[in-house]
């Protein structure tokens, strides 16, 4: 027979074993879960092609869609506008401009390019470019009338950006060539399409310019 202390060591080696496996238990790690599949990402979708471009009606002579990017084109002498030096400056020294909108329509937007030549006609670089690359003519782009021009008027002007600083030294004679316009919408307050020729204003021009052909 166990005696009363045998017994006790006894319940006591139980206790001590049950704890044991508890804590074991406890120790166990979980099996890891099955990670789900990432969901497969929705293709974005096509955005539709751009609609076309409206064709305007191109002036005579000229092609093309009529926007800014691609405008009705015109080659040789072919004019929407005339712009010639006054021969004269205002009062701050900028050489004025006559202009005339040669054409049937209302013109809102310009390109004008000025060239600037010596007594022998050679042409000189506009003064401020870059000894590096020096350029051979000065660009004045933008609605630069001060409002439209109707159809067949005429005008003189000052633009901003063919000032006094722009006159390269021993400038005896300044031209220049509107080579590309806009025309006025209804309310003229924007171009409701555009018109160019390049042929007028390359970067080296003689002085003069391309002359319109002679009428037989």
């Amino acid at each position: 027979m166990l005696t009363e202390s045998r017994l006790a060591k006894a319940v006591l080696f139980v206790a001590v074993s049950l704890v044991g496996c508890e804590k074991e238990e406890e120790k166990k790690p979980e099996p890891a879960k099955s990670a789900a599949p990432a969901p497969t990402p929705t293709p974005a979708p096509t955005p539709p092609p751009p609609p076309p471009e409206p064709k305007h009606d191109c002036p005579e002579n000229s092609t093309g869609v009529g926007s800014f990017d691609k405008p009705c084109e015109a080659t040789g002498a072919e004019r929407m506008m005339e712009v010639t030096w006054t021969g004269k400056y205002d009062d701050k020294g900028n050489p004025q401009f006559r202009v005339v909108n040669k054409s049937k329509l209302v013109i809102l937007y310009g390109k004008m390019i000025a060239y600037f030549y010596d007594k022998a006609g050679k042409q000189l670089a506009p003064a401020g470019g870059s000894p590096d690359k020096p350029k051979q003519h000065q660009d004045c782009p933008g609605n630069i009338f001060g409002g439209v021009m109707n159809a067949g008027e005429k005008a003189v002007i000052t633009f901003s950006c063919v000032g006094k600083a722009h006159i390269p030294e021993g400038t005896t004679a300044i031209e220049g060539e509107i080579k590309m316009v806009g025309f006025a919408d209804s309310d003229g307050k924007k171009s409701e399409f555009y018109w160019k020729n390049d042929e007028l204003a390359p970067d080296a021009r003689p002085k003069g310019g391309i002359k319109p052909a002679k009428k037989k």
